[in-house]
């Protein structure tokens, strides 16, 4: 695939009219003031009253519909309800209005052709104006007209009016952007919303022992283990060690849990009687919300619990009371963040227990402007066409804004604010193609298409700026890297206090019982695992549904996962960080061969001062660093970072090596292929071991410099050892340290191209590499 110009993928610098305009220095003052104002026409339709009966029967199903030119929207309607009530905010983009006349009419529902009611007619020129923080506009009661105009039987309650989409209606109102959609679960997909994470607590279950317990062969030594499962999540301890009825293990299962606290934990107490059968010794059920909720690291009294056991009775389950139990100490763990997302990019840090959080130390602002250049999604009517919205995710908070239909160049402008407890953290801002505009929330039906995401480093803004950029939407697909379009965004990070937050900058990154009690890296990928589903399953029972496609992507689930791609590009990452004490090192190596002579001169002037006077070595270098600091200021970023397809490795990754990443786990794809890419990656393994194994032999050749191993080696260096301590402790150390000095950076003509005496000791000396098979 021929990679599109990098300058396509750049970040680009823009300067809209935000918030009407109303700027202040660098600082907007109106309540939407990181947007651009959007005027709408609204319809607030109330309620009507005194409405005709039009059937045979005198009865009215009675609904309204709202039109202005070609945009038709429609409430509800009633069955048989002469006084109806609405309550229902209709909102017409003034950039799509054509008309002069807008037309509210009452209709009847009819199977066979709906009759017309009455209607009431406004024109468009003497429509009111509101601005919040205005109150809202009352409603009044119209007379209904019929079409020549004539006053007729009923009354219909409206309010109407030109405003913003600051307007406290905005959110509820149905949008003529959304013209196409029909049904209500249509519409339900369309608007913007906000939701909340579920609160998510570790579970920590410290298995300790059990008692009394009655296996059905008594002749046998019982191996007995503890299953614990809550909701998805099931894990066991090891069979306990001591084989008999009374066994202990001691062993922590850690689990996520999620408020409210619906599934219970269950345990049963297993012993394994043959290789693949297990016989339920006794089982518990211990709901969550009595358990004790732990904020520290201090331990809490463990519990005896009751086991219950079941057997069949002529097919009847009956439950046999009997005197085992099970001693464990069940604790919600309130010090411990949940992570859900990439500890690369969380978006917060705080602990689950509210009684933990510090105060807030400012703002987080998004103004989400629009899109361009979006790629078509799909086909609809025989033409291509895109139903764009927004995701963005910081903290427990998740905001998604309304879709606007069939546009490659959607105009949102919608504004949304978080708290910032932590400048160290991330937001994640994600496009996505709404494939459910018609309800159409079937099993295994359509999933909503991602386009794109960026993400915005908190620490990397200045405060109180106002950031405003169009960022590349790039998309990694099995034929390459592609941009489907560009995002805009205005951000802006308010401090409350600079003390705080410069505070924070000394404090540890996560919450102390993370580094008190630490949990493994294994329990860690595990228990992030199982947060990502709560939160993804959570999430898609809310309406409208975030679905699990959304949350999964803007979490980076994925992330983990085997890429070559994603290898390399870690490897040439190491490689950058490495590569300044590499040039460090070249430029020591020129020194020493004299390159430049006058700077070679003058390091020795430096280096004689320094020995001369040593107190001065550690300012020196404080002081370097300071100008250092001082000079890069100049050229200090200037603009958020964003996704870099050079340094990820995306535009010049090999087609088979996507692929490979874009493959199921386990593989879909053929056994020959599959075969290849095992051979590949054995070759890179080779590779690694061998490097691996060259650093473990000069480790074990500095070990066996005092091991005897070899035994004239040894004695060499013992002899030196002694020899050097006399000659250190009665020369002083500031000859000592010249005459090295003046040795490394001797001229050329008085070096040999041979190996030093020191590098050719310690070559010979032996490693285990001769034990290895």
């Amino acid at each position: 695939m021929q990679r599109p110009p990098h300058e396509d993928f750049s970040l680009k610098e823009t300067r809209p009219h935000l918030g009407g305009g109303k700027v202040s220095g660098d600082k907007l003052t109106s309540t939407y003031d990181l947007v651009e104002q959007m005027q709408y026409l609204y319809v607030r339709v109330v309620k009507a009253k005194d409405l005709p009966g039009k059937d045979v029967t005198g009865s009215l199903d009675p609904y309204v519909e709202v039109r202005l030119g070609n945009y038709k929207g429609t409430t509800r309607h009633f069955e048989k309800k002469s006084n109806p009530e609405w309550s229902q905010v209709f909102a017409f983009s003034k950039d799509r209005i054509q008309a002069s006349v807008l037309e509210v009419t009452i209709k009847d529902k009819d199977p066979i052709k709906d009759d017309f009611v009455g209607r009431v007619l406004f024109d468009m020129n003497e429509i009111p104006k509101r601005v919040p923080p205005d109150s809202p506009l009352a409603p009044q009661w119209y007379r209904l007209e019929d079409r020549k105009g004539d006053k007729v039987r009923g009354e219909l309650m409206l309010a109407v009016w030109m405003g913003t989409q600051a307007d406290e209606a905005f959110p509820e109102a149905w949008h003529s952007d959304a013209a196409t959609s029909s049904g209500h679960d249509g519409l339900a997909n369309i608007r913007s919303k906000v939701y909340l994470s579920p609160k998510l607590w570790y579970l920590r279950v410290n298995v300790i022992g059990a008692q009394d317990l009655m296996p059905s062969d008594r002749s046998r030594f019982p191996e007995v283990y503890v299953k614990a499962i809550l909701g998805n999540q099931a894990l066991r301890t090891r069979v306990s060690m001591n084989k008999s009825i009374n066994p202990m293990w001691n062993e922590d299962l850690m689990f996520v849990a999620s408020e409210p606290f619906e599934e219970p934990l269950i345990l049963s107490v297993e012993d394994r009687v043959a290789p693949n059968k297990d016989e339920v010794l006794g089982i518990c059920a211990i709901p969550l919300q009595y358990v004790e909720r732990r904020l520290d690291h201090r331990p809490t009294n463990p519990k005896w619990y009751n086991l219950e056991k079941h057997v069949i009775v002529d097919g009847e389950k009956k439950e046999i009371k009997f005197a085992s139990k099970i001693h464990m100490r069940i604790t919600l763990e309130g010090g411990y963040h949940v992570l859900d997302e990439s500890t690369h990019y969380s978006s917060d840090l705080r602990p689950t227990a509210k009684q933990l959080w510090k105060s807030n130390i400012g703002v987080l602002e998004l103004g989400v402007l629009n899109a361009n250049g979006l790629t078509p999604m799909k086909s609809k009517d025989g033409r291509a066409t895109t139903d764009a919205y927004c995701v963005a995710k910081y903290g427990q908070k998740w905001v998604r804004t309304r879709t606007i239909i069939d546009s490659f160049a959607p105009k949102w402008n919608e504004q949304y604010t978080w708290e910032v407890f932590d400048p160290c953290t991330v937001i994640t801002i994600g496009v996505f193609d709404n494939c459910h505009l018609h309800g159409g929330d079937k099993p295994g039906g359509a999933r909503d298409t991602r386009i794109g995401k960026v993400r915005i480093r908190l620490s990397t803004l200045e405060t109180d700026r106002v950031y405003t950029h169009s960022y590349p939407l790039l998309v990694l697909h099995p034929n390459g890297v592609k941009k489907m379009g560009e995002i805009h965004l205005a951000v802006r990070f308010t401090c409350s206090s600079l003390l705080n937050m410069m505070h924070l900058y000394s404090q540890p990154l996560l919450p102390k019982m993370h580094y008190i009690h630490p949990l493994t890296v294994s329990q860690l990928d595990s228990l992030r695992h199982q947060a990502t589903q709560i939160v993804s399953v959570r999430l898609s029972r809310a309406e409208p549904p975030l679905r699990k496609e959304i949350v999964e992507y803007m979490l980076d689930v994925s992330s983990h996962m085997w890429s070559m791609r994603r290898s390399k590009a870690n490897f040439f990452r190491i490689m950058n960080v490495l590569g300044g004490l590499i040039a460090v090192g070249k430029w020591f190596d020129q020194i020493c061969n004299w390159k430049n002579p006058i700077t070679t001169v003058l390091i020795h002037i430096l280096f004689l001062i320094l020995v001369l006077y040593p107190e001065l070595i550690l300012p020196t270098i404080f002081l370097y660093l300071f100008l250092i600091g001082v000079w890069y200021y100049r050229w200090r970023p200037r603009h958020p970072p964003h996704m870099d397809t050079r340094l990820s490795c995306a535009d010049n990754a090999h087609p088979d090596e996507l692929d490979e990443e874009f493959d199921t786990f386990p593989t879909s794809r053929p056994p020959d292929l599959v075969r290849m890419r095992y051979d590949r990656l054995r070759s890179i393994a080779g590779r690694i071991q061998t490097v691996v194994g060259d650093l473990a032999t000069q480790g074990e050749r500095l070990q066996s410099l005092l091991s005897w191993r070899d035994p004239r080696a040894t004695a060499l260096f013992v002899i030196f050892c002694l020899v050097a301590a006399i000659v250190l402790y009665v020369t002083p150390f500031q000859v000592l340290a010249l005459l090295t000095g003046f040795y490394v950076l001797r001229h050329p003509r008085f070096r040999h191209r041979l190996p030093s005496v020191p590098l050719n000791f310690f070559r010979r000396l032996p490693a285990r590499t001769d034990c290895m098979l």
